[in-house]
């Protein structure tokens, strides 16, 4: 990412914004509001869409989905007036914001809906190709953590294939991160026990 263009009091505020929008915890504030109490203490512990869904209620996770994606959308468009350096590290601290926030010990999300969101502000044909790849192997395996973990790790690849070489550097480091995040899924899909979609119980 070329920063040289743009003051570093900027960059840093841009990353400082961008982390203070993408750790606003939807799915803790939506279930909370709707009287179900703390996400983290049912299913994985998680704030995210998937663990908002075993509630029950699919409004509140399709709620807390888009939440977790705009914020990411939202801290790249509200800092992309400084330029394309500004928008990539205002889309890293959105990111990081999510997976580790503050005031939760720093346990967030594991990053999907927010690592769409911020593809989303960059690059919408992208998104396509993410989308696209995801429902494909979502049909063919049934595995959502899977489906995930490839168009993430090939969305770096079409970045840089629709000249976006910036911004396919910074979604290497976004896919090594939500990899990592990843690990306890990518165990069980190794393990044959990770629960396919549509799977009961």
């Amino acid at each position: 990412m070329d920063a040289g263009a743009v003051p570093w009091p900027i960059l840093a505020t841009c990353l400082v914004g961008g982390y203070l929008l993408g750790s606003i915890p939807f799915g803790l504030i939506f279930t909370r509001i709707a009287g179900l109490g703390d996400v983290r203490a049912i299913g994985s512990g998680n704030i995210g869409a998937t663990n908002v869904l075993r509630t029950g209620r699919k409004g509140l996770a399709a709620a807390t989905l888009l939440g977790d994606a705009l914020k990411g959308t939202a801290a790249v468009l509200l800092a992309s007036r400084f330029g394309e350096a500004a928008a990539l590290i205002a889309g890293l601290g959105a990111f990081l914001g999510h997976l580790f926030p503050a005031w939760l010990g720093f346990r967030g999300g594991k990053g999907v809906a927010t690592f769409i969101g911020v593809l989303l502000a960059l690059s919408p044909p992208a998104v396509a190709a993410f989308a696209a790849l995801w429902i494909g192997l979502a049909f063919g395996f049934r595995y959502s953590s899977l489906s995930a973990l490839v168009a993430s790790a090939a969305t770096p690849v079409v970045l840089w294939a629709l000249g976006q070489p910036q911004a396919a550097l910074l979604f290497l480091v976004l896919a090594a991160l939500l990899w990592w995040k990843h690990a306890p899924n990518i165990r069980r899909l190794r393990d044959g026990t990770e629960g396919r979609i549509g799977q009961k119980g």
